[in-house]
């Protein structure tokens, strides 16, 4: 019998490209409090993190009561808007066919692992028509946000898979540190929100260029088992 491997993707930056509407939604929070938004390149790097953590990253010398009144209307800007269908979050090249085809091969498994909330996750996934290809799915509802390992390493119990038989494929340093800090195996991609040159800072065995690279990648990585 083969031994399972886990490929847990992260979403926002990996999956799709959301930025634009997280730069936006933010702005429009502050807007909201009569502040003025913080610079969108701040805005970016934040993205992955728990929302009021990202928030008070922002904005640091604010209070906790103005972190978390950002947080809400953050919320209810973001969730206004996609009811309406203002929201496009597009796959990034060759995602969907990688998915399947990675889906596809009977050892492996497929995850998320997101600062996305599981209705928004959810959102996504049925969109695009993925959320067939994953085995489990961990959000910001299922514990501490990322780097803290927790909602990793749920997911690797969950499935029964090992740490050195997972990999965690991420676009923040907040992905890759949270796979190091788990004992898995971590990809960044270039197409988020940090650079390559972080990502390998943080423990990214490599960095992918390209969606299609991935499963080559992990060929090479379970090669050297």
């Amino acid at each position: 019998m083969t031994t399972p491997r886990l490929i847990v993707f992260d979403c926002d930056g990996t999956l799709v490209d959301s930025g634009h509407i997280i730069v936006s939604t933010l702005s429009a929070a502050w807007r909201a409090e009569g502040m003025e938004p913080p610079d969108p390149d701040l805005m970016r790097h934040q993205i992955g993190l728990p929302l009021v953590e990202a928030i008070a990253n922002l904005a640091p010398h604010a209070g906790r009561a103005l972190h978390e009144k950002l947080a809400e209307n953050y919320k209810s800007v973001f969730v206004g808007g996609r009811e309406v269908g203002a929201h496009e979050e597009p796959l990034y090249e060759d995602c969907a066919t990688i998915l399947a085809s990675l889906a596809s091969e009977e050892r492996y498994l497929l995850g998320v692992a997101t600062g996305k909330g599981r209705r928004g996750l959810g959102h996504t996934l049925t969109r695009h028509g993925i959320g067939h290809h994953f085995a489990v799915l961990k959000t910001a509802d299922d514990g501490p946000g990322k780097p803290n390992p927790d909602i990793l390493i749920d997911a690797m119990d969950e499935l029964g898979v090992k740490p050195w038989h997972t990999v965690m494929i991420g676009d923040t340093v907040f992905d890759v540190t949270m796979a190091v800090r788990a004992g898995a195996h971590a990809i960044g991609v270039s197409w988020g929100y940090h650079p390559p040159a972080e990502l390998r800072k943080a423990g990214a065995r490599v960095v992918a260029e390209r969606f299609a690279e991935i499963p080559g990648l992990l060929q090479t990585i379970w090669s050297d088992e």
